[in-house]
């Protein structure tokens, strides 16, 4: 295999890899894992983005298990019409990040 053969095909490999690492949880499994105190529950994470940006609007929010973490993600629109994507430690409600998304 040529140098970049063989690059090309070792990044193709990191990217699956990284892509199967973060799932999306159930409503079913987030019941579950709330149920035996492993993340918090939605609304507090809701509230917190909220109050963030005052007079936004929820857009979505989910729970996803990145590399064996469990991070709420909740998007608003702003009052000034630009969504924001705000990422919480589910287990213990750290803000992970807060960024404009695109």
């Amino acid at each position: 295999m040529t140098p970049p053969v063989a690059f090309f095909t070792a990044a193709i490999v990191i990217i699956v890899t990284s892509l199967a690492q973060a799932r999306d949880l159930d409503q079913d499994e987030a019941l579950s894992l709330r149920q035996k105190g492993v993340i918090q529950p939605l609304e507090q994470f809701v509230e917190q983005a909220l109050s963030r940006y005052p007079g936004s609007k929820l857009l979505e929010a989910e729970l996803e298990e990145k590399h064996g973490i469990y991070v709420y993600e909740v998007e608003l629109l702003t009052r000034e019409g630009v969504v924001r994507e705000l990422k919480f430690d589910a287990s213990n409600s750290h803000l992970l990040s807060d960024k404009e998304d695109d």
